[in-house]
């Protein structure tokens, strides 16, 4: 769990990059899912978009994809959300959260 100092330490990181991943009509589909954990395994954090015409609520989506990801739900602002996952190994973990 997230503390509130923690979060807006990840906002702030993630502000300054771009949507890796977009979702679209079809909603999450497996590859999507499979591509943000790849992504997330990676980069601990991630920004996702979904498209104009998606009828998907942001936060349900992003709340759902952390759930079934084991990651954290950062933020979810419009049409975009962020969410964070600590690397297993410790040498790939390249966010050090404070306390």
């Amino acid at each position: 769990m997230l503390t509130g100092k923690q979060r807006s330490y990840l906002k702030g990181l993630a502000n300054g990059i771009s949507p890796a991943a977009s979702i679209g009509k079809a909603g999450l589909t497996e590859n999507v899912v499979k591509a943000i954990d790849d992504y997330l395994s990676v980069h601990e954090l991630i920004k996702c978009s979904i498209q104009e015409g998606s009828e998907l609520d942001p936060k349900e989506v992003c709340n759902q994809l952390a759930e079934t990801l084991h990651a954290e739900f950062v933020q979810a602002i419009g049409r975009r959300f962020v969410l964070y996952r600590r690397a297993k190994d410790p040498e790939k973990r390249e966010i050090v959260l404070p306390r």
